[in-house]
């Protein structure tokens, strides 16, 4: 089994050293970011088992971060711990009301970080996704991030995947490029709107092989649509 990846989302360089330093030690996959703007891209890129997110960050607070990952139906399952130096009762509860699945105050101890984040991983485990989305020979396993035709694993990027799992559960609807970013990147994130299709035409060549590029439709002057007909 691959290692847990957990993204540290830390504006100070040597807090955030110390943690990655001893996540590695423990066996977990580390990335890291030191704002948000890193933090969304890093998501776009490839997504975490876990994310430590500091409460204080430069460009916007970690509690607003952690809305907004729990708002988008592609990330509110990822399982996230909020790292602040607040530590009322009255901070916990907002801490936790904005959707952290646990909270930790400064200064903490690496074991105790460990255990807390062993706990939550165990938590989430059970919530994890299971569900498969089906269409035509198309097979996508949503809790593997896996996609398969006729057991064949078609090898797609993180943002190819996504793109995929959207259409395949948003199929014969017809979405903008500007709802597609909307929906893919989030709203916070600025995005030219053609980078959607880069993303077509890499999606479209990897089903090419399998004869599954035609279900990727362009609808002239609308946007892009999922479908077997041919409208």
């Amino acid at each position: 089994m691959s290692a847990k990846l957990i993204l540290i989302v830390e504006d100070e360089h040597a807090i955030r050293q110390m943690i990655a330093f001893g996540l590695r030690r423990a066996g977990f996959d580390v990335r890291e970011a030191m704002d948000c703007r890193e933090a969304r891209q890093s998501l776009a890129d490839q997504r975490p088992d876990l994310l430590l997110i500091d409460w204080m960050l430069p460009d916007m607070s970690g509690l607003e971060l952690t809305r907004t990952i729990k708002r988008d139906r592609h990330t509110r399952e990822l399982p996230i711990i909020l790292l602040t130096a607040r530590a009322g009762e009255g901070d916990k509860v907002t801490g936790l009301d904005s959707g952290a699945d646990d909270y930790v105050t400064k200064p903490f101890s690496p074991r105790e970080l460990l255990a807390r984040i062993h706990a939550v991983l165990r938590r989430s485990g059970t919530a994890a996704l299971d569900h498969v989305v089906e269409f035509e020979a198309l097979r996508l396993d949503q809790q593997g991030q896996r996609v398969t035709v006729d057991g064949q694993t078609v090898p797609l990027g993180p943002t190819e995947y996504r793109m995929l799992e959207f259409f395949m559960t948003h199929p014969e609807r017809v979405f903008s490029r500007e709802q597609l970013l909307d929906r893919l990147w989030g709203g916070n994130v600025y995005v030219e709107e053609r980078t959607i299709d880069v993303h077509v035409r890499r999606l479209r060549k990897s089903l090419e092989k399998y004869g599954l590029d035609c279900l990727v439709q362009t609808v002239r002057g609308s946007g892009y649509r999922f479908s077997a007909k041919t409208h």
